[in-house]
């Protein structure tokens, strides 16, 4: 495993963003682990995050793309952070673009923040994790309802390894196919589990046996199978 992802996983736990119990997702699902980007809060975690993003899409996708989207709400701060950060990493000055929720009618008129985007931008869409696809289902309409655009790929934080509505591969996969784009993440589940089972963090075993056991039986309902 790269050493950044293990740098994004000890992050992810030290930002209180990654936790490990007993949670009740969105969906109704009893899960013994739960992400939150939203806690990410401060300035330095922002340069941080987005510097792991930067690295991921550099790795992944290179930086031949225009406009990096972030869908409203959470993927504004990772878009402006991203692109902050690959400016800094790597001296390429992309633009940030967004969404609003709802449609501006005077001033800085539109749904968009940021950028607007033109017939043949090459757009990169960035999320914090994605369990279902819905927010890309909303997203997607979005985009090409302002220009014929390139969508060259989707990076997000966190890959949960479920699988998606269609209940056979993964829901980053489904988009993948649903849309005809590659899908990524900066780390998978099955790389955190491998990096943090019987891994003292701070002096604690985030995944110890119970754990491990309840992220065992959560994935052999909802898990991607395995080859």
């Amino acid at each position: 495993m790269e050493e950044y992802k293990k740098n994004f996983i000890n992050f992810m736990v030290d930002s209180h963003v990654l936790k490990f119990g007993e949670f009740t997702l969105k969906s109704g699902r009893k899960s013994p682990f739960f992400m939150n980007a939203g806690a990410y809060k401060t300035g330095s975690q922002l340069i941080k995050l987005g510097e792991y993003y930067a690295r991921a899409i550099n790795d992944k996708y290179g930086l031949d793309f225009d406009v990096l989207f972030g869908p409203a709400y959470k993927g504004i701060p990772l878009a402006v952070a991203t692109v902050m950060a690959i400016s800094k990493l790597y001296g390429r000055d992309i633009k940030y673009c967004s969404n609003r929720k709802e449609i501006k009618d005077h001033g800085d008129k539109g749904i968009l923040l940021g950028t607007r985007l033109h017939d043949e931008d090459r757009v990169m869409i960035i999320e914090d994790v994605t369990t279902s696809g819905a927010s890309i289902a909303e997203t997607i309409p979005i985009i090409r309802a302002q220009a014929d655009v390139d969508i060259v790929g989707l990076m997000v934080s966190l890959d949960r390894r479920e699988v998606g509505p269609k209940g056979t591969i993964s829901a980053l996969d489904e988009i993948r196919e649903d849309y005809g784009f590659p899908t990524s993440a900066i780390v998978t589940m099955d790389e955190v589990q491998e990096y943090l089972y019987n891994r003292p963090i701070d002096g604690k075993v985030l995944i110890d046996r119970k754990i491990k056991k309840a992220l065992d039986d959560y994935y052999a309902e909802y898990g991607v199978k395995k080859a």
